[in-house]
């Protein structure tokens, strides 16, 4: 997995190791004598939603033939790689639905170092079944956009806790942005903006205007006249939000300056990568969720987060969780326990919970209507949840 670098006036993205530093190369379990890494030969679990939903889910190709791809200008397109959790009708039926494919997994576990097979990271155990039939009604829609160079099955816990809950969720890969990223045919496109960023000069905002104009486009393809998902009618395209990790993250604020469709947003870790316009979001709600350090406090590296603090108009929140790290809003913390990778302080239970708290709790108040104390201020049962500026 890819971060973002933690110097105190980065204004570029680095393609280095998505976990802090010394990761790929730190001891891994049960190394023999040779010195060679032992591999974890057994799947990893995702943490059971919370939910009362059973889970179904889906995976659509979309190509948006109208916009030339940044990174890739002879690609016939912009491609994107859509899964959609959703709450089921019932439990059982359907397929298993699969975490990644094996040359997915395979290519962000060669980023992750020795001890990590990425055949094992591509069975990790899901708990949502493919193409069953949804849950009657209509519901919220929620966009998630991950990571630079991950891939969107990086946030499928809180995915599919969010569906569980009563969303459709809908996790999008944008195409040349991940370390690899599969396509229907067996092809697989891997990071050309990688290169871009780092040795190209490109800035961070093309990714995010990028990312913006892609969830426009997924938004048209599902709650337009001519939807590609069969089961588009249980969506209420009245309440919509996207919340991403890191650059996902930072590419909310800029689609909802894009895009009114969007009501409310989250920025999970994120560097953002451009100032809000005079008028701000235009009184819709965001909330900044981030680590408790040097980095995502007030004050500190990262002063993208000041600035986007004052230009924000309507409700809005600035959540910091301590002992957490950069991937501790995603998968990473199920994948580096899963794989004996070094820990942050969090433990990889409280790292889920706490995400999945916060973010269903947000979302329950902005497009539900369901007022969430927890939202209000520190709280007993999360006592490494700090808020900033009350």
């Amino acid at each position: 997995m890819i971060r973002f670098t933690r110097a105190a006036a980065a204004a570029v993205l680095v393609c280095s190791l998505a976990l802090p530093a010394g990761v790929a190369t730190a001891a891994v379990p049960d190394t023999p004598a040779t010195g060679a890494p032992a591999q974890v030969s057994r799947a990893a679990a995702l943490p059971a939603p919370t939910g009362p939903y059973a889970v179904g889910s889906t995976v659509l190709p979309l190509v948006d033939r109208s916009r030339t791809d940044p990174w890739v200008p002879s690609a016939d397109g912009r491609a994107l790689m859509v899964t959609v959790h959703y709450p089921a009708a019932r439990s059982g039926g359907g397929r298993p639905a699969p975490y990644a494919t094996r040359e997915e997994a395979r290519l962000l576990a060669e980023q992750l170092g020795p001890g990590v097979s990425g055949d094992v990271l591509a069975r990790t155990r899901t708990h949502s079944r493919t193409d069953v039939r949804p849950a009657p009604g209509r519901h919220p829609l929620v966009l998630l956009s991950p990571g630079f160079s991950v891939s969107r099955w990086t946030l499928t816990h809180l995915a599919e806790d969010l569906a569980s809950r009563g969303y459709v969720v809908a996790s999008v890969d944008h195409a040349y942005e991940s370390y690899g990223i599969s396509l229907p045919g067996g092809r697989t496109v891997t990071c050309v903006a990688c290169t871009a960023l780092d040795e190209g000069g490109v800035h961070g905002s093309v990714v995010t205007s990028t990312r913006a104009a892609d969830m426009r486009y997924v938004l048209d393809r599902l709650t337009g006249p001519q939807p590609v998902w069969r089961y588009a009618d249980t969506i209420d395209a009245r309440r919509v939000g996207m919340a991403g990790h890191s650059i996902g993250g930072a590419s909310a604020a800029t689609a909802m300056v894009a895009d009114r469709r969007i009501d409310a947003g989250i920025d999970m870790d994120g560097r953002f990568w451009g100032d809000l316009p005079a008028e701000g979001l235009r009184g819709r709600p965001f909330m900044m969720l981030g680590t408790h350090d040097g980095t995502h406090l007030p004050g500190g590296e990262d002063d993208s987060w000041d600035r986007t603090w004052t230009a924000l108009d309507g409700w809005k929140r600035w959540i910091t969780v301590a002992g957490s790290e950069h991937f501790t809003f995603s998968d990473g913390p199920v994948i580096t326990r899963h794989f004996g990778l070094p820990q942050p302080e969090l433990p990889s239970d409280r790292a889920v919970a706490v995400t999945r708290t916060y973010v269903a709790a947000f979302f329950d108040q902005h497009l539900r209507g369901i007022p969430r104390p927890v939202l209000d201020g520190p709280t007993p049962a999360n006592p490494e949840v700090h808020f900033q500026h009350r």
